[in-house]
């Protein structure tokens, strides 16, 4: 890494250096002492000649990574647009295929898009508030059985603490589940019950969200089942993505959440059983994707900035509920019955 001195001058300016560590693609120090003010005022300086600091504890002492600061592109919200305006249209067809009918197919897209946009919209917002440069959400269209491969937000910058890292996870899953509870509702207060033909069909299961909602809005007599209306279905759509996002793997949005608990090295075991869980569910193909995922960012997720402050116990209590909502959530995959 080039600079080299010039970095350790930046850093001694702040920390007590113990060691430097120079290898051909990593610069790293090992220092002393811990400061957070300190650390920020790193951060700030190395910024301006395109370096980033990641700190994390380090056997008794505290290790200092250096990293070239990423270039991004400038954002282009014409393409968000155009995107968005092709899931409408793709959402729409799909609605409309499954009843045959315009106004289903509208409704099935409002409230898909009103879920999955509210939770990137969230995690925008989230990145807002703790000064992290990141994109409008992207809406992804797609042929798929419902329309759209989801939505995601683009992260330009560092996050600079486990407090964000931490908001950054939670925001997106907290907001859609939000949105998905009255969208199944409504899906189920308009429902109808109709009788079992014994023919094969595609079998969606209900989530334990979903189960109690109908175990209280709904008497399904033996050799009954409720009919799928469109409602129903983005509602589902909708506790799977919040069920699928909160999966403590890699980058995920339960990944950013076990991280900012846990060191890398500890994350990278709870994202082995995060796809064992997946699996187990039934969502193959999702996680023969993330394993390899996994295997390409060999070296785990980086975490913040800042990887010694802790979590404040506001957002401890705040991921026991996001634990209740994974579990109420937790819904096997559709198969042919």
């Amino acid at each position: 890494m080039e600079n080299t001195e010039f970095i350790e001058n930046y850093v001694s300016k702040y920390f007590n250096i113990k060691s430097t560590h120079i290898e051909e693609k990593a610069l790293y120090f090992i220092v002393w002492d811990y400061d957070r003010t300190k650390f920020v005022q790193l951060i700030d300086d190395l910024d301006k000649i395109g370096y980033l600091p990641f700190i994390d504890e380090f056997q008794g002492d505290y290790k200092i990574n250096i990293v070239n600061k990423p270039k991004y592109k400038e954002s282009k919200v014409y393409l968000n647009v155009i995107l968005f305006l092709a899931t409408i249209f793709s959402t729409v067809f799909v609605g409309y295929l499954w009843e045959g009918r315009i106004i289903d197919g509208i409704s099935f897209s409002v409230a898909l898009l009103a879920i999955i946009g509210t939770h990137e919209t969230a995690h925008y917002f989230a990145a807002k508030k703790h000064d992290v440069k990141a994109t409008l959400p992207y809406f992804i269209p797609a042929p798929t059985l419902i329309g759209t491969f989801g939505a995601v937000i683009n992260v330009k910058s560092a996050i600079p603490d486990k407090n964000a890292l931490f908001d950054l996870g939670v925001s997106g899953p907290i907001a859609g589940f939000i949105v998905a509870i009255p969208v199944l509702i409504i899906g189920l207060y308009y429902s109808t019950i109709i009788p079992m033909n014994g023919q094969s069909a595609l079998l969606f299961y209900s989530s334990p969200l979903q189960s109690i909602l109908e175990y209280f809005m709904i008497s399904i007599p033996a050799g009954y089942y409720i009919k799928l209306n469109p409602l129903i279905l983005a509602g589902w759509v909708g506790v799977i993505v919040t069920m699928l996002n909160l999966m403590p793997i890699a980058v995920l949005d339960g990944g950013h959440i076990s991280r900012s608990f846990f060191n890398v090295k500890i994350h990278q075991y709870i994202s082995i059983v995060g796809i064992i869980i997946m699996a187990l569910l039934g969502w193959y193909f999702m996680a023969i994707i993330l394993v390899g995922f996994i295997l390409f960012m060999s070296r785990g997720h980086p975490g913040a900035l800042d990887n010694v402050t802790k979590l404040d116990r506001n957002r401890k209590i705040i991921a026991v509920a996001m634990i209740i909502i994974f579990i109420l959530c937790l819904t096997p995959a559709p198969q042919i019955v």
